[in-house]
C-alpha cells in the first residue's frame, strides 16, 4: 500500500510541472506573437455608465439599447501611418478611410445608408433669396426636375414660410441675414462639397424664366462644349452687355460685336469669354477654379466677370451664352435694400458705391498677384508711370487690366507701355465705366 500511494503522488507532482511548463511556454509564444504583430490583439472597449445612461434617454428606454460595445485594435490609438498624397491634414490616416468630398444629399435617419438614396441629383441649382420674392423662385423650381439639387441661401432669415411649397421640404436652406450670393458661395460651395454634381448653377432670385427649360439647356452646354455659361437675356429687359443679349437664329453664341473701343481684342471681355454674374453656370471643372478666385471680403463679385476666362482654356470657345433657353432679367432691387443709410445716401447708394470700389479692389489684386507672380519666375517688374507721377486710385484699375494684356503682348519698355495706356481702347472702356 505505501508503494502505491507513493507512486500516485509521484505522478501528480509530474502533472503539476508538466502544467507549468506548458503555461510559461504558452505565455512566451504568446508574448512573441504579440510584439510580431501589434495588430492582432483586440481590446473590448466599454463605454462608461454616465454615457449609457445618456443613451438610454436618447432612444428612450422602451427601446431596445443598440450594441455599443465594439473591439478595436489596441494599437491604433497612435498608428504609425503617414500617407503624403491624403489631403492636407489626413495624411495619418490610411487612404481608404479617407473621405475627401461630399454632397448635399438628404440622409434618413434610420435604415441602411446605401439604401438611403433613391435618386441622385446630377447638378446643383442654388438661388440667393428673400420672402418677397418667393413666388418668383417658386416658379423657377418648377423649371428644374429631380436631376437637379435646389439650395436657397436665404438674406432675410426667413425659411419656414417656403414650407407651403412641397419643392422646399426636399431643398437645402441655409440662412444667414445680409449676405450676398458670393459670400454664401465662397462659404458654402467649396469644390470639394459640390464635386457630386456636374454643373452649378448660381443664380440671383429676380430672373423670368417663362422661356427656359433646365434640361435642354444642359443639353445644349454638353453640345457646344461650354465649360462656363449664362441663359442669354430678353433683348427689350434692359442689357448692360452685347454680349448677353438673345438672338433669334442660333442656339449658342460666344461673341459679340460692342460699342466702338470697348473690346480691345475680339477674343476678350466683353466681347467674347464673358458671361454676368447674374445667372451663371459653372462646370464641376470649372468651379474649382473659379471658387479660388472669389475673395473672402469682397462680397458683391464685381469684376469677377472679367476674369473667367482665367478658368478655361481656349476662353472663348468654353465661355458662351445659350440664345435658346432664355430669361428675363426683371431688376428687383432686392440687394439694395439690405443696405444702412450712411452720410445721408440711401441704402442703396452705399451698396453701389461698395460695389464698385470692391471691382476696384479685385482688378488691383489681380494685377499685384500677376506681376508677383512674373517676378517670381524671373520677369522683370514693370512700373508705370503717367504725366510724371505714379499711378492713382484709376489707373490702378487700368494697371489691373495691363497685368491681363500682359499676357497678350510683349512690353519692350515703359515708353511703349506708356503708350497703350494712354491710346487704348479697354483704357477709355474702364475711364468709362467709372
Amino acid at each position: 500500500m505505501g508503494t502505491l500511494y507513493r507512486s500516485g503522488a509521484f505522478r501528480r507532482s509530474n502533472d503539476r510541472g508538466r502544467l507549468v511548463i506548458t503555461t510559461i511556454m504558452g505565455m512566451v509564444f504568446g508574448y512573441f506573437i504579440g510584439i510580431s504583430s501589434p495588430y492582432v490583439s483586440l481590446t473590448k472597449i466599454t463605454l462608461p455608465s454616465s454615457l449609457m445612461s445618456s443613451l438610454d434617454v436618447a432612444f428612450g428606454d422602451d427601446h431596445r439599447r443598440p450594441s455599443i460595445e465594439r473591439f478595436f485594435p489596441e494599437n491604433l490609438v497612435n498608428p504609425k501611418i503617414y500617407v503624403p498624397t491624403n489631403p492636407r491634414g489626413a495624411e495619418s490616416l490610411p487612404p481608404r478611410i479617407v473621405v475627401s468630398e461630399s454632397d448635399f444629399y438628404l440622409r434618413r435617419l434610420w435604415g441602411e445608408p446605401s439604401k438611403d438614396l433613391t435618386n441622385k441629383p446630377k447638378y446643383l441649382v442654388t438661388f440667393t433669396v428673400g420672402l418677397s420674392q418667393m413666388n418668383n423662385i417658386d416658379a423657377a423650381v418648377t423649371k428644374f426636375s429631380d436631376d437637379f439639387q435646389i439650395l436657397l441661401f436665404h438674406y432675410d432669415d426667413r425659411t419656414s414660410e417656403w414650407d407651403q411649397f412641397e419643392w422646399s421640404k426636399r431643398a437645402i436652406h441655409i440662412s444667414v441675414r445680409k449676405q450676398t450670393k458670393w459670400w454664401y458661395a465662397k462659404r458654402f460651395l467649396h469644390p470639394d462639397v459640390v464635386a457630386a454634381y456636374d454643373y452649378i448653377f448660381i443664380w440671383d432670385e429676380d430672373l423670368g424664366v417663362e422661356h427656359f427649360n433646365a434640361e435642354k439647356y444642359i443639353r445644349l452646354v454638353k453640345k457646344h462644349g461650354l465649360e462656363i455659361s449664362q441663359p442669354a437675356l430678353e433683348p427689350n429687359s434692359g442689357l448692360t452687355w452685347q454680349m448677353t443679349k438673345r438672338r433669334d437664329d442660333r442656339e449658342v453664341h460666344k461673341s459679340t460685336d460692342e460699342k466702338p473701343g470697348w473690346c480691345s481684342n475680339p477674343r476678350l471681355p466683353p466681347c467674347a469669354a464673358f458671361v454676368e454674374i447674374m445667372a451663371p453656370v459653372f462646370s464641376r471643372e470649372a468651379w474649382r477654379c473659379v471658387w479660388h478666385m472669389i475673395q473672402n471680403d469682397l462680397v458683391h463679385g464685381w469684376g469677377l466677370d472679367f476674369a473667367l476666362r482665367r478658368c478655361v482654356e481656349p476662353a472663348h470657345e468654353k465661355i458662351g451664352v445659350v440664345d435658346s433657353q432664355w430669361i428675363v432679367h426683371q431688376f428687383v432691387p432686392s440687394l439694395g435694400n439690405q443696405g444702412e443709410s450712411e452720410n445721408g445716401k440711401a441704402p442703396w447708394e452705399g451698396v453701389r458705391e461698395r460695389c464698385t470700389n470692391e471691382w476696384a479692389m479685385f482688378q488691383d489684386r489681380l494685377a499685384n498677384a500677376d506681376e508677383s507672380y512674373f517676378v517670381q519666375h524671373g520677369k522683370s517688374r514693370v512700373y508705370i508711370y503717367v504725366s510724371g507721377g505714379p499711378l492713382g486710385a484709376e489707373a490702378r484699375l487700368l494697371r489691373g487690366l495691363y497685368g491681363e494684356l500682359h499676357f497678350l503682348v510683349t512690353i519692350c519698355s515703359i515708353q511703349s507701355l506708356h503708350q497703350s495706356y494712354l491710346y487704348s481702347p479697354s483704357n477709355l472702356y474702364f475711364r468709362r465705366m467709372l
